[in-house]
This record gives C-alpha cells, structure tokens and sequence, in this order.
C-alpha cells in the first residue's frame, strides 16, 4: 500500500507546484511548435481536455506581448478576444519578437563556422522573415525591439535584422536558450547583441593577435623544415589555439587566478608547450634529435611529457600546469579535475577562484569517449566541483581519417554532449583570430561569474595527416583538395590588417623574422614568462624524492 502510495507521488513529481513555471514555459513552446517539446510533454499535452470554446489553447505569451505594447505606446485599446491582437501592426509585432527568438535559438545553424567552406547546411526556415508572414514591404517599418539589445526600444525590421544576422549568423555560432536559469541565457544575450557578435579591438590588440598567430605558424614551419617526416602531430590549421589560451590565462589573471592547469592530447601540445609556456626551443631541439639524457624518466615521447612555468599577467604571477597525458584519448580530463580541486583545498579557495582547470579535446574524442559525460556529470557535485571547467574542443573535423559526421556521432555538433549540464557552447571559426578572442573573452567571463563549465569549440582544420608520417588525401581527397588551397590563418590575417591599415607589410614580416631568429637562437618566445618564478606558487616535489616510501599504505 505505501509502495503505491509513494509511486503514484513520484509518477506525478514532476507536476508539482514548484515546477509551474517550468510546465507553463514547455506548454507555450507546444503551443507554437508541438515538434519542439519532447515527445512525451507533446502527448501530455496533446491529451489536455478542451475548454469547449476553441479547438487549440492561446499562447499567453502572445497575449502578454500585446498587454506590454499597449503599455508602452501609452493608449487605449478596444476589446479584443484573447487568441486575437488588435491590430496588423500589432500581429507583425508579435511575429518580429518570435524572430528574435528564434535567431538566438538557431542562428548558430546558419553561422559561417568552417574555415574550408565545405559544410553543407541548410539554413533554418524559421531565420526568414518570411516564415512568419513579414515581407520585403515591411523591412521599413519600425517595430518595437522587445529585449534585444540593440541600444534603443524601436527599429525597422531591416536594422533588427541585419543585427541578429551579423550577431548570431557570422564567425560566431552560440548555443544558449538550453540554459534554463534565465540569469545566464540573458548575460549572454547582452553580451552577444550590444556588439552585434564582434567587438572593436584596440591595434595593439590586433597586432599580439597577430604574433601570436606568427609564432604558432612559425614553429611547425620551423620544426617541419628541420624535422621532415617527424612525428610532432602539428596544430597547423588551429593556429588560432595559441592566441586563445594566451587570452585565457592573461584574463583569469586579471580575476586574480594564481594557478592554471592544462590537461590536452597530443595534438598541437609542443607548440602550447613552447609558445604558451615558455618552453626553451633548444630543449625541444634536443629531444627531436635524441640528445636530451633523463635519469629515472619514464620513457615516454615527448607529446606526452607534462612540463611548468610560471608567467606574468595584469593581476599578478600565475603558475602554469600541464598535466601528464598518455595516449588514452580524453583520460587525463578528470585528472585535471582532481589535480585542481586538490589545489583549491589546499589553497581554502571554494569558489574556485584561483584555480582554473582547462581542458582541451579533438572532436571526435569529445564526442565518442564516455569519460566525458562522465566528468561533466561531476563538474557541479558539491565533492568533486571545481567553480567551472572551460573546455576547448579542437575541432579539425577529421577523427583520423572519418570527416563525415553521419559516420562518426549521432549529433548535429561534436560538443552536444556538454548540453546534459546546460553548459553554453561557443563554436568559433578557427580563421576569424578576433572572434576567437572575443569567444574567449565571453568564456572566462562566463566561468568567474557564474562557476559553471563552458565549452569552446573551435572550428579549423588538419593541414597534414594525424600525424606528419601519414598522406591524408588517400581517405579525405575532396577535403585536402580544399586544405591544399587554403591560405594560412596568419596569411589571411595579415592581409586583413594590412587592408585596414593597422599594419604594413614591414611590420607583419617584421613578427615573421623576429620569431624565426628568436628559434634559431634557442630563445624562450613567451615574452611574459617568469625567469624566477615565485615557489610560493607550487609545490615542491624535491622533498619527496630520492628516499625510501614510508607510509603504512
């Protein structure tokens, strides 16, 4: 008896007054698209008794935004019968808000993400005005802007518009309105829409994106040249990583974060050790050429070893962790986790402020290792959360030699997995260097105000094979076609900022020269780099070394 009891309680959990609001919203969703509520919401619904006087039930949201307009323009309406508005200006209205709606819901799927142009997407009827009735006629007539933020209350259907085009159809793709905490969906709408999706960077800021996209080049050319044939699974064709984690670190600096932590796979991993790090060239110089002698070391190839450093940033010295990885795709993600959470207890810092774990993924291993939901499904339990994982997906768009997604994953992207935590997802095209950096801007602001995970998916391409020994055009000949033609993000960048005026031509091969020089020299090339890092920052592993285990377990 109690067992029924307590079932039937839990068979109608989900309908209890605490979950209203919830209910209401997937009814009005229903209401405008049955497809949209998951199928057993849509036959619940589709069950509910009618009141007798209409066929279908009335969005009240449809009546609310006519209420508000009356509001606003300040005069009496006539009476109106509720599934009707009272006016086709008022219709209009009503249809241009459910277009905002939709562009911040879809947009993302008409985004120009790839850097090759070969995806194939259909763009959403629901992004045309047409599908809401609207025409070319109304592009001139002014409208109410409801919430979007475009910097003032009324605009023609053209402006609207064209601000959510260039705001969610660009570079940049944004998945949001999953997030059910209305707080975050309109952060990032503030965030997105006052800048229409690209902010306006300084041209000191242009010019270090610039280097920074040189000095990611330069080294694979660098190693390519001295090293043919070599095994170093190069980041060309994800150039963009290196201004993006340099962005990361030096921003979290600025929250005041002491301690960074870094776990990645083997691809693009010697470039961020020397170009992010700090590492010595001539250190990496020897280990291609077998010269380095390790006593005790583990064996392992070089784009496995875990290295640290310390760097300088606007808040203060940041010590910098790269966390050991074996060639067990996505294993080391919840080492960082536990590595960081140490580090916040020792440090007595709950919130998560001056730890960051960051995590970075190749595409098909995000999508296809469990380990990864597994650590998401973690990242908020009061045992084991870290304030907030920002999470990188290296998305060259080959898993080894797959590049169809119909024959790799049964979701539209790579990182839909991130979405059972309502964590927002950013996709970016690795080619556009200030989208990146905008993206990742929103991505440390995100993680320090809210202390979620946040995923950044970085949309670029594999220049060679998955390693440097392979010829890649043998199982993905239309895409290398496509590759073999494509301009270098750091070419294609120059000549941008060259255009505008921001630099010469001097200056852009003067960054190519100067990092050229600073190689063939054995330099350290992160100018930011602590020469005597503050111990404070770490722990020294010495004592524990070289003796005898002495603990009973």
């Amino acid at each position: 008896m109690q067992e029924s009891v307590m079932q039937r309680m839990w068979n109608s959990a989900h309908l209890s007054g605490g979950n209203a609001a919830y209910v209401e919203e997937l009814y009005e969703l229903y209401l405008h698209d049955p497809n949209a509520v998951p199928e057993e919401w849509r036959t619940y619904f589709q069950k509910l008794p009618a009141d007798g006087s209409s066929a279908t039930d009335v969005s009240h949201s449809t009546i609310r935004d006519h209420f508000v307009l009356l509001a606003k323009n300040q005069r009496r309406a006539q009476p109106v019968s509720a599934g009707s508005v009272s006016s086709e200006h008022e219709k209009k209205q009503v249809e241009v808000l459910r277009l905002i709606q939709a562009y911040r819901m879809r947009g993302h799927q008409a985004a120009q993400l790839d850097p090759l142009g070969l995806w194939q997407r259909p763009a959403p009827a629901d992004l045309s005005i047409n599908h809401y009735g609207l025409t070319n006629a109304d592009l001139d007539t002014t409208f109410r802007a409801g919430d979007l933020f475009i910097g003032k209350e009324e605009a023609s259907l053209r402006e609207i518009h064209e601000a959510l085009q260039q705001t969610y159809c660009r570079t940049i793709g944004s998945e949001f309105t999953h997030i059910v905490d209305s707080e975050q969906r309109n952060w990032f709408m503030q965030r997105l829409e006052s800048v229409r999706g690209r902010p306006a960077f300084s041209a000191d800021i242009q010019s270090h994106l610039l280097e920074r996209v040189t000095a990611a080049e330069g080294l694979e050319k660098y190693l390519g040249t001295k090293y043919p044939g070599t095994k170093r699974f190069g980041l060309e064709g994800g150039e963009s990583l290196i201004p993006m984690l340099d962005e990361l670190i030096q921003r979290s600096g600025s929250y005041g974060t002491k301690e960074v932590v870094i776990g990645m796979a083997h691809r693009g991993r010697l470039n961020v050790l020397v170009n992010t790090f700090g590492k010595n060239p001539r250190d990496l110089f020897d280990e291609f050429e077998g010269k380095k002698k390790v006593e005790l070391g583990s064996g392992d190839v070089k784009y496995h070893q875990g290295f640290s450093s310390n760097v300088m940033t606007a808040g203060g010295e940041v010590h910098l962790a790269m966390a050991f990885n074996p060639s067990h795709l996505e294993i080391v993600s919840p080492v960082v986790e536990g590595s960081v959470r140490a580090r916040q207890d020792r440090r007595n810092d709950p919130n998560g402020d001056k730890v960051l774990p960051i995590s970075l993924h190749g595409d098909a291993a995000f999508a296809g290792q469990g380990v990864v939901m597994e650590t998401f499904q973690m990242s908020q339990t009061r045992g084991f959360k870290t304030g907030g994982t920002i999470h990188i997906v290296i998305n060259n768009q080959v898993g080894f030699t797959i590049s169809n997604p119909l024959d790799s994953r049964s979701t539209e992207y790579a990182t839909d997995v991130a979405k059972m935590i309502q964590a927002p997802i950013l996709h970016v095209n690795g080619d556009d260097p200030e989208a990146v950096m905008f993206v990742t801007q929103l991505a440390i602001d995100y993680r320090m105000q809210f202390k979620r995970d946040i995923v950044i998916d970085l949309v670029c391409y594999r220049r060679r094979g998955h390693n440097e020994a392979d010829e890649p055009s043998g199982t993905q000949p239309l895409m290398y076609q496509q590759i073999t033609k494509q301009r270098t993000t750091r070419e294609l960048y120059a000549e941008h900022l060259i255009k505008t005026g921001v630099l010469d031509e001097a200056r852009v091969q003067a960054k190519v020269d100067d990092y050229r020089s600073a190689l063939d020299n054995g330099l350290h090339v992160v100018k930011s780099l602590v020469k005597e890092p503050n111990k404070e920052l770490f722990v020294d592993w010495r004592p524990y070394l070289g003796h005898a285990w002495t603990a009973r377990h």
